[in-house]
């Protein structure tokens, strides 16, 4: 019996397999953010053989101002539920459980959209930004209202129904951002210290919880370490996944901080596989390795190995449609 073949729940979320598709940019919607026939064909086409287990859909801008780029999907408004309502049941009707990632961008918000500018938790420069341009540091006022909008967007999900939400904290957009020591410099509550640097974090989860109610699955995507000097390490991210764990994230999805969704230091398949074996030993809620996976044979050894739950293929699908129904017909 293969391993990724396995029926799991992600908290009332019963799975049929452990493959999981990650979030990825299709670049797909219209100038509003609004959902698109050709958003709506991709997704059908690269889950219709039904061998997906779970498709987090990609990176979902909670306000315009936190929009990354044009082309990008928005749950900014009540105006999007339509859409996105059409979105999670064509994943749906193909045998999937659908996944909604929230996100606002931060510093790294394009900056000729409606009302943005490049804001952050300090005026500090995102190593990850393309123009080198200096945010401005967010007032805690302005912090409160972020988590309000996240809570908002999760409450859009939900009615358009999808299955679950995740928040996105990687690849240096906000939340990335506040765990940073890289680009959080604050001194007040939600700075100084680890504890500080996740706050945001924990008022989001609350929030969005409260929301859409604890029956509800929430996933956090988690930059687990930026392989930078000075930047998040494992040890940041073990202790902020159990506190994340405490108080109702459902699934944590481990990936890169201000590296990106590359390793920059290994090579080969599963290359944060040394950080999600490490959360997945500190936390009950399972936990999702992302990176580099090409080959069923690799995804079956990391779940053997214990070093997670369920594992994201991106690429791979993205070049063979057919790769999941392969990966669960292998010998």
């Amino acid at each position: 019996m293969l391993y990724i073949k396995d029926r799991m729940y992600i908290k009332n979320i019963e799975l049929k397999n452990r493959l999981v598709l990650p979030p990825m940019e299709t670049v797909s919607c219209g100038d509003d953010g609004e959902v698109t026939e050709d958003t709506l064909k991709y997704y059908d086409e690269i889950t219709k053989s039904g061998y997906i287990g779970l498709v987090i859909v990609e990176h979902t801008y909670i306000s315009p101002e936190g929009k990354v780029k044009n082309g990008q999907l928005s749950v900014a408004d009540d105006r999007k539920i339509e859409g996105l309502k059409k979105l999670a049941q064509s994943i749906q009707a193909n045998g999937s459980k659908a996944v909604l990632q929230l996100s606002h961008a931060g510093s790294n918000c394009l900056k000729d959209s409606k009302g943005s500018e490049p804001v952050g938790p300090s005026a500090v420069v995102n190593p990850r930004s393309k123009d080198g341009l200096m945010p401005r540091e967010l007032t805690v006022e302005e912090i409160k209202d972020l988590v309000r909008k996240f809570a908002d967007a999760a409450v859009r999900a939900k009615k358009a129904g999808f299955d679950g939400v995740e928040i996105h904290s990687a690849h240096g957009y906000l939340l990335n951002q506040f765990l940073s020591p890289l680009t959080n410099k604050r001194t007040d509550e939600y700075g100084k210290d680890l504890m500080g640097r996740i706050r945001i974090h924990m008022e989001t989860i609350e929030a969005v919880n409260r929301e859409v109610g604890l029956e509800y699955a929430v996933f956090l995507r988690l930059g687990a370490s930026d392989y930078m000097e000075g930047g998040t390490t494992i040890e940041d991210s073990v202790i902020a996944s159990r506190e994340f764990a405490k108080i109702g994230v459902d699934a944590i999805d481990v990936t890169g901080g201000m590296c990106g969704f590359m390793g920059p230091q290994f090579t080969g398949q599963g290359y944060f596989s040394e950080l999600s074996e490490k959360i997945k030993l500190a936390v009950y809620i399972p936990v999702i390795l992302t990176g580099g996976i090409t080959e069923p044979e690799a995804a079956e050894k990391f779940l053997r190995m214990k070093k997670a739950d369920f594992i994201g293929v991106g690429r791979a699908i993205l070049k063979d449609y057919d790769w999941p129904r392969k990966a669960m017909n292998q010998q």
